[in-house]
Parts: C-alpha cells; structure tokens; sequence
C-alpha cells in the first residue's frame, strides 16, 4: 500500500490521479490532498477520500474548510509553509507534485529534502531551478519520476538501458489546435479557441501553452534536467495523432517509443505504482483504428515561444525561470482576453531582455528573478492596454 500526497488534487491532473487511486483501492492510500481555492471541490475529495490532512494554501479559506471537515478526523492546515511541512511526514511515500507553475517549486524542494519518491507533473519546477533540483534530489536520496505524457514515454524508454548510451531524445507534439496555421491567422484568436485542443483534455494554463507550443519548449528544458543529456541532443517533432508520446534514439541508431492512446491517467498510474504495471480498463490501442502515423517538423518561425524556450535553454541560468514567470503571467492574461494570441511571445522577450542574467543562481536568487519578471510582463501589459485606448 503506497501512501500518497496529492499536491494540487483538485486541478486536471489531481481528478484524474484520484480516479487512478480510486480504482485501485488495494495499492494506494490518499494521506494528504492540498489545493490552492477551490475549496469545493477540496471537500468533496476529503470526504470521499478521508486523508489524514487537507492544506488549503489560500489562508483566507482555512475556516471553510475547517468548518466543513469538522465532524470528520482530518487535519486542516493552511499556507505554503504548511504544505512544505506536511510532505515531509514520515507516513507519506510518494508525493504528487500537480501544482501548476512556479508555485509548486517550494513544496516539492520540500519532499526532495525528506528523500521522498516524486511523481512530478509540475515541469515547471526543472524549468524554473533544474539545476538546483536535481543536485538536491541526488544529495538527498529522492526519486523523481516524471508524469508528463513525453518524458514518462522517455522515462519508460531508459528502463533497463542503464549502460547504453542515448544519442538523441525526441519529444512529440500535437501541434495544438492551430497547427498548420500562420501569423495572420493567429493574430485573431481568442483564449476560447485556444483551449479546444485536439487530442488531450488538459487544464487551461498547458491548453494555452499547448497551443503556443511554450509547452514543448519548457519540456525541453525538463528533458535536459531530468535525464542529464546535452541541450543539442534533444529534438521535437510534430505528431498530431498523439500515439507515439516520445522517442530514445540509443548510439547503435535503434530507436525506442512508447505509444498509446492519449489519456494522462495511463502516465499517472505508472509514476505511481513504478516499478510494476498494474492493469486496468482504459480503451487499448487498435492499430486497425490508427494506421496512419505522421511527423512533420516544429513551425519555429510562426510558433515563437518554441524558439525562445530553446534559446533560454541554451543561455541557462535564471534564463529558462525568467521565461517561465512572464509566460505564467501573458497567459493569464490571454485567458481574460487582455493580450493578443502573438503578443504573448513579444513580451515574454522583451522581459528576458531585462532582468539581469545570472549563471548559476541560489534558490533566493531565482525567487527574485521570478518575481522581477513577473513585474516587467505586467508593465509590458498595462503598457499595451493602455495604447490600444
């Protein structure tokens, strides 16, 4: 019985591992769930699931929570600090890290400290202090597994390949709901169409980054931290049916995928219950239904962000986190419709063109690098705003 730590429960990828956990009463056990507002939904899951504690990370919404869960035995806490404290309890063995953006980073450096075993989705946290997180997770004894649908494919991929050299990792990308389309296109679409991607039913924060392709740019810069390969050995190709979620291409040419349908909780139940496969009764695979598999190359030019991700990447340092902070915040404003679809790539360079560059930054210095991006995005934007008035 694996006891668990849901950090984030109530978001897209929190549903769908309690649905995993759900299903699977006899190997997991919730200990914790945490989410940040939406205390509805946090109740519900407590009540169903009976955990040992809930962390509300929303001070303001301690007594809500309290006063529902009063009649019940579990622990209500709140705060970020709460929840760095919680994941370190002893009778937590795996913690899920589903916090979405920086956000996530101090919660999960926390179980990293307590040597815990990490089921990250937050790719957020590599893009943001790699460096730093993986250093820590090596001097501490913790595992990080990732649950991304692209670097569990790499992931399950590199099992049993210790001694074999990689010669190249390729991540997969849909494409995104705009694939195939140019500048004049994009240049009038809103957050509603945005969302509606084709294959993957995601939260809106990964819909948009999604549709920009600034997701496959920060799995790029995930992939590099967590499987320790030079920049210049990771490539993305354009697959839009979504079945080869990524490949390892190993010294001797072979190459090795993993595939299936697109459904995250098949990668959450393997970060779980890793090292075995349990089954289940999602829809399997029928090559009869898919026989035709296409790749194309990453449209650089019209989807920028995968340009300046790369760029980042290469530069390092507080780069990749500055990058990270001013797109969390452009596309924040891109789903209240206050910044245009290619905007957001202008002003997320225009922010890494001013914040200070720093090689190898403290974990002090990439909180102050986050939050200094996020002030010169939000001047870019109020800037913006005010001069289409």
């Amino acid at each position: 019985m694996k006891r668990l730590a849901i950090l984030g429960s109530t978001g897209s990828i929190g549903t769908q591992a309690l649905e995993v956990i759900a299903a699977h009463p006899g190997k997991f056990e919730v200990e914790v769930l945490s989410a940040h507002r939406n205390t509805a939904l946090l109740i519900e899951q407590a009540r169903k699931f009976k955990p040992n504690a809930v962390v509300v990370t929303d001070e303001n919404k301690y007594k809500e929570v309290k006063d529902a869960l009063l009649m019940l035995p579990i622990k209500v806490f709140a705060g970020q600090q709460a929840l760095a404290d919680v994941v370190q309890w002893e009778s937590i063995d795996t913690v899920l890290g589903a916090i979405v953006g920086f956000a996530g980073l101090h919660s999960i450096l926390a179980a990293i400290d307590a040597g815990k075993r990490i089921a990250l989705a937050n790719k957020e946290t590599l893009v943001v202090a790699g460096e730093l997180v993986m250093q820590r997770a090596k001097e501490k004894g913790a595992t990080i597994i990732p649950i991304d649908s692209e670097h569990s494919a790499i992931f399950q991929c590199l099992v049993g390949e210790d001694m074999n050299k990689v010669e190249k990792l390729i991540l997969t990308a849909s494409g995104g709901p705009f694939l195939g389309r140019k500048p004049n296109y994009l240049v009038n679409v809103k957050a509603s169409h945005a969302l509606q991607h084709p294959n993957w039913n995601m939260g809106a924060k990964i819909s948009i980054d999604s549709a920009t392709l600034m997701n496959k740019g920060l799995e790029i810069i995930e992939a590099k931290w967590l499987f320790g390969v030079e920049n210049d050995k990771i490539e993305v190709v354009i697959h839009p049916q979504s079945i080869i979620h990524s490949m390892v291409q190993f010294s001797d040419g072979s190459i090795k995928s993993q595939m299936g349908l697109p459904d995250m909780k098949v990668p959450i139940q393997y970060a779980l219950a890793f090292p075995e496969r349990i089954p289940n009764t999602y829809k399997r695979l029928d090559f009869k239904e898919h026989s035709k598999l296409t790749f194309e190359p990453a449209d650089y030019k019209t989807f920028r962000n995968l340009a300046i991700a790369k760029d980042a990447l290469y530069k390092g340092g507080n780069a990749p986190c500055v990058l990270n902070a001013a797109n969390e915040v452009v596309v924040h404003a891109f789903l209240q419709n206050k910044v245009g679809f290619l905007e957001m790539s202008e002003m997320i360079e225009k922010t890494m063109e001013c914040v200070e560059f720093i090689e190898h930054p403290t974990l002090e210095e990439y909180i102050h690098s986050d939050a200094e991006a996020r002030t010169y995005t939000t001047e870019f934007l109020k800037k913006s705003q005010l001069s289409i008035y």
